[in-house]
């Protein structure tokens, strides 16, 4: 259950007594110092996103004086400092955070101060207008810095796009590029664009077919830990992801997932499946509901709220969408479906804002404040998610999962920030799976 969160201090009320918020997490396996920074900062995560749902960390300075162990039962913990009413602005409500986390044998394994913010709602209960360009993306991209590069197995990238993203990405320490196709087009591509392939792999594959096939097969001979789209086309790739003996398949039906930052919206957007499944039946949608929260967890955002999106809010035989909207609901209510909180059917507009739901009487903690967009069809997802990027100017980064890896897919018309996205995205995924924070199976 989420953690009620307590009234946002305001600049002309008091300020409130230190308050404290507690979570604990056994480690599963010996982490590395990053990872393990990673782990703790992610459980701090959990609580400020129960805490005060919306607000973000904008800086903190923490010390690691003692190393986690296998096996160690940590406790973390934030304490809320009182505000002061002069620091608050119509836009922003900042919060102060002492921070600490022991190990069950007492000793101290976090310790330092970090600052977060809220964005106040404005007087008719609706969210103000962000209007800065890729906050949450560079964010994302900030954290995936602070890690080990993942060894990731880029198929057929033969053109200046596919290969400058990539490099992109290892210069910045995201990831360790294999790059698989043409080796003499793979190099002639660099050259035409003046990109040094430096001292990366070059695995030679005579066409994109085979690419495909041997950028699976890196993966599952564990050389690689995400695989890549090039510049071939995205039915070739998972063709080979989908093959019955030597693809990437799992229990679960794979899915695509855009992860959009919207500049009238003041948190990411996760939306799905806008890419994959073109008529999902309830089990996969099911599954589709499954993979994302799997995304949103493993990205230490806390427990998401699912939208799922119909045309009414209603449940109706005239549109088949709200029954099953109703039933994946039951589903959840049944632990069939973990982890998160749903609510449909409900139409856009009410999933979305507060004032909306408020207007048509809808009383759920999800209505109004979704995080997760689950689109009736291929179609509407497609929809929704380039009405959101031509018309209100989001960009959307996005993977697959499903697979034994996440999957990297790009698009020619992404922006670079987009792109690097992406790659961040999955790279933080990565990183929790090796940490035992993210499911295991994808």
């Amino acid at each position: 259950m989420r953690d009620q969160p307590e009234s946002l201090p305001a600049a002309a009320s008091p300020a409130p007594q230190p308050a404290v918020r507690e979570v604990e997490r056994r480690v599963a396996a010996v982490p590395g110092p990053e990872v393990a920074g990673a782990l703790l900062q992610e459980m701090l995560g959990t609580i400020l996103a129960a805490w005060h749902p919306g607000a973000r960390w904008l800086r903190q300075d923490f010390r690691y004086p003692v190393a986690l162990a296998a096996g160690d039962l940590v406790r973390a913990r934030l304490a809320l400092r009182p505000a002061d009413p002069a620091a608050a602005t119509p836009s922003r409500v900042p919060l102060w955070f002492d921070c600490a986390a022991t190990n069950e044998r007492g000793e101290s394994v976090l310790e330092g101060t970090a600052e977060a913010a809220v964005v106040p709602p404005l007087p008719d209960g609706t969210a103000p207008v962000r209007t800065e360009r890729h906050r949450h993306y560079e964010q994302l991209i900030a954290i995936a810095r602070g890690a080990a590069a993942i060894p990731t197995a880029i198929a057929h990238p033969c053109d200046e796009v596919s290969l400058g993203a990539a490099l992109a990405a290892a210069a910045e320490g995201l990831i360790a590029p294999l790059f698989v196709g043409p080796e003499a087009r793979i190099r002639a591509a660099a050259a035409q664009a003046g990109l040094d392939l430096g001292a990366h792999p070059v695995i030679d594959a005579p066409h994109s077919h085979a690419a495909a096939a041997a950028a699976v097969a890196l993966v599952r001979a564990g050389r690689a830990e995400l695989l890549m789209k090039g510049s071939l086309h995205t039915d070739e790739l998972m063709h080979e992801v989908t093959a019955h003996d030597t693809g990437l398949r799992t229990e679960r039906r794979i899915s695509h997932i855009y992860i959009m930052d919207v500049p009238t919206h003041p948190e990411p957007l996760f939306i799905t499946d806008a890419a994959v499944n073109i008529f999902p039946d309830l089990e996969t949608k099911a599954d589709i509901i499954r993979n994302a929260i799997d995304l949103f967890t493993g990205l230490g955002l806390g427990r998401p709220l699912v939208g799922i999106l119909s045309a009414v809010e209603t449940v109706t035989p005239k549109i088949p969408s709200t029954i099953e909207a109703a039933a994946l609901c039951k589903m959840a209510e049944r632990g069939q479906i973990a982890g998160a909180t749903l609510d449909g059917p409900l139409a856009f507009d009410n999933a979305i804002s507060p004032q909306a739901a408020r207007i048509k009487g809808i009383l759920s903690p999800v209505a109004g404040h979704a995080q997760i967009l689950v689109v009736p069809d291929l179609e509407a997802g497609n929809m929704l998610a380039k009405n959101l990027s031509f018309l209100a100017e989001a960009d959307a980064a996005g993977i697959v999962m499903g697979a034994r890896v996440p999957i990297i897919l790009t698009s020619r018309a992404d922006s670079p920030r987009t792109r690097m996205a992406s790659i961040a995205v999955a790279v933080l995924y990565a990183h929790r799976r090796r940490a035992g924070l993210a499911r295991a199976s994808v």
